[in-house]
């Protein structure tokens, strides 16, 4: 089979080609579909992963067809299709394992980055860990809801998004265009928060109300303006300044998610958070159950990322643009 490998870090993508790998107790063989290109997978070869395992198989947003399965694997046939997320695996047997919060267990090993992911035609996945896909969920499109998506609902939903909320997100980028559909399905008013005012359209036809340009207004004091401010900010911009220059615009008891973020210390001011009452946290992707109602709620209300199918022999290049900015849009390996 072909993949490809990231060899350490700095380092180029490298198109190899392997043996389809055999699955053994508790796991499972995909044939993947198509794997999404995730900035995080750039941060992988940028080394801000100092656990990463060189060389590796990027990639975690996964889709496939089960190929084989290993002994002990309830509930999956081959040719089933499936999803496979950025946790690999976990230990199963710690607190945060037993009450369904994998993400959190301190043994966790995370796809594409300690262990083998989708920048290939097969991966082997642990049995407990991948997902079913909703009949009928183009698995193309569907691809980066196994990590933007997941991120993104998560997120919203971990800080307690409900119908009457002012949701505002930072971003509208892979996490943050999914994070404004998946406000707006539940019911709650949207905010954009983008860099300059050429986001505007797109986030109006995404649902939002309100879009602000950071280089032309402050985004805190027009938040402040909507109506009293947000309930919820969700920072899916790879910034932490980004994220920090919109606290004040919360209303008293609100939240700001960091779902996005860089190497950079966050800086708050502290008299805001304490007259308010004001909570800063922080989303990882999530864990199986997770994923299984983010995939559940994007079929119901039909939400899909626009995505732009690449080959596996464009990835190289595909991570290369990305880290110079120009990516352009959300790219999807397709291996049929």
């Amino acid at each position: 089979m072909r993949a490809a490998l990231a060899t350490g870090v700095n380092a180029p993508l490298s198109l190899i080609e392997r043996q389809i790998p055999e699955p053994g107790p508790g796991e499972v063989l995909v044939k993947i579909t198509a794997c999404g290109v995730c900035f995080t997978d750039l941060n992988l070869v940028r080394g801000h992963f100092p656990f990463a395992r060189f060389p590796v198989v990027p990639g975690h947003e996964i889709t496939g067809t089960v190929a084989a399965l290993g002994s002990g694997v309830p509930g999956l046939s081959v040719g089933d299709p499936v999803g496979a997320q950025f946790l690999y695996d976990s230990c199963g047997h710690c607190d945060y394992c037993v009450s369904g919060d994998q993400i959190l267990c301190p043994s966790k090993r995370i796809t594409g980055i300690v262990t083998d992911g989708g920048y290939a035609e097969y991966a082997l996945f642990k049995g407990g860990y991948v997902t079913p896909l909703p009949a009928g969920l183009d698995p193309v499109a569907a691809a980066p809801l196994m990590c933007a998506g997941l991120t993104a609902f998560n997120g919203l939903r971990r800080a307690g998004a409900t119908p009457s909320s002012r949701v505002a997100i930072i971003g509208s980028g892979g996490v943050g265009a999914l994070a404004i559909q998946y406000a707006v399905a539940m019911g709650a008013r949207v905010a954009v928060i983008g860099r300059s005012a050429g986001g505007a359209a797109s986030a109006k036809e995404l649902g939002a109300e309100l879009f602000v340009a950071s280089r032309d207004t402050d985004p805190a004091a027009a938040l402040k303006a909507w109506d009293g401010g947000a309930d919820i900010i969700l920072n899916a911009a790879p910034s932490n300044e980004a994220a920090a220059a919109v606290l004040t615009g919360l209303a008293p008891d609100g939240t700001l998610v960091l779902c996005g973020y860089d190497n950079t210390p966050l800086t708050l001011a502290a008299q805001p958070m304490v007259l308010n009452r004001l909570r800063v946290m922080a989303s990882p992707s999530g864990s199986p159950h997770d994923l299984r109602d983010t995939l559940a709620f994007s079929a119901q209300h039909h939400i899909l990322p626009k995505v732009t199918p690449i080959t596996l022999d464009q990835a190289p290049a595909t991570l290369e643009a990305m880290g110079s900015g120009s990516g352009g849009g959300r790219r999807v390996i397709t291996f049929e």
